[in-house]
């Protein structure tokens, strides 16, 4: 116990804006009779382990069809998706051997792959976005691309995306959030969202347009400081201060270019942003995620999606203006 704790501010250096993934592969048989190798890839946060496929899947109703059905991993019960069926491939004969379970999301879900090959330690600045054709070809749910060796291209899932298309996806407490108690509320605010996620920036738009608020959209670090900054420049030249323009700012902690926690720790540290409240509002729940977000000077840290208590953390942590 000790040794980790000796490693931890190593790990919680986030300036150095890198994430592990799992690079796994599902593999197509084409018309031509010919295999293509899928490389694939998810962050290594999101999963909890990666083992055989279980032999036990129980069928359950109310599961969609790209579900397998159930299986019971170490003492609990979870989905069983085939990301083949979801991807719409035919498989090799014998393929699907391996299951990802990851979480996320506040769920537990296992997935389908034919392949799990190694752990990659990689920048999100290398993480590009994906050619328009690779995107369409997997519905839009590519976060971004790598190019490893041999020029090949290792592609990002966006698994919130797809779990979201699945009807998977829960929004805690959106029906009740105007009975919730509790919330002394300060008025309506301008807040900027980073996410690269379409799908999050959906659901945080609607939690907090609902709440009454203004809301502007970021997809990673890089686009958020382009914004702050011209907000700034606007800031001088009228003779007005930046929280007159965004009183609050919510991030996810994966996004590529850059991640939350950089993109966090640049505003901290930055005596024209600093005031402005940042909360990490992640798919990540692990004490980790969690120790990061409070080193690199966020305010706030939640995981995804959980109206109330994101509501309650906006009046909480946001400049009155």
């Amino acid at each position: 116990m000790a040794r980790k704790k000796e490693l931890l501010p190593k790990i919680l250096e986030t300036g150095a804006n890198e994430l592990e993934i799992i690079d796994f592969r599902m593999y197509e048989v084409l018309e031509d009779g010919e295999t293509y190798e899928w490389i694939l890839g998810v962050n290594v946060a999101k999963v909890k382990e990666v083992i055989f496929k279980p032999k036990d899947i129980i069928k359950a109703p109310g599961l969609p069809p790209e579900a397998e059905g159930l299986a019971k991993i170490r003492g609990q019960m979870i989905p069983i998706i085939s990301l083949a069926k979801w991807m719409k491939i035919k498989e090799p004969s014998g393929a699907g051997k391996y299951v990802i379970v990851m979480e996320f999301l506040r769920e537990t879900v296992g997935v389908i792959v034919h392949e799990a090959k190694r752990i990659r330690r990689i920048r999100w600045a290398d993480i590009k976005r994906p050619p328009k054709s690779i995107d369409e070809k997997l519905g839009g749910k590519v976060v971004g691309v790598v190019e490893i060796e041999d020029n090949k291209l290792l592609l990002l899932l966006d698994f919130e995306g797809i779990l979201d298309e699945l009807g998977m996806i829960k929004i805690f407490g959106m029906e009740e959030l105007e009975k919730v108690e509790g919330i002394e509320k300060k008025g309506h605010f301008k807040i900027l969202i980073l996410d690269d996620s379409p799908v999050a920036r959906k659901i945080i738009r609607k939690i907090l347009e609902n709440d009454g608020h203004t809301v502007f959209e970021a997809q990673n670090g890089i686009e958020a400081l382009q914004m702050l900054h011209k907000w700034l420049e606007e800031a001088k030249t009228t003779g007005r201060d930046i929280t007159d323009y965004v009183q609050l700012i919510i991030s996810d902690i994966e996004m590529p270019g850059m991640d939350g926690l950089t993109f966090t720790r640049k505003v901290k540290e930055d005596t024209e942003f600093s005031k402005i409240p940042v909360i990490i509002n992640t798919s990540l729940s692990d004490r980790a995620n969690v120790d990061k977000s409070r080193f690199v000077g966020a305010d706030a840290h939640l995981v995804k999606f959980d109206a109330p208590d994101l509501v309650k953390l906006v009046h909480q942590h946001v400049i009155s203006k």
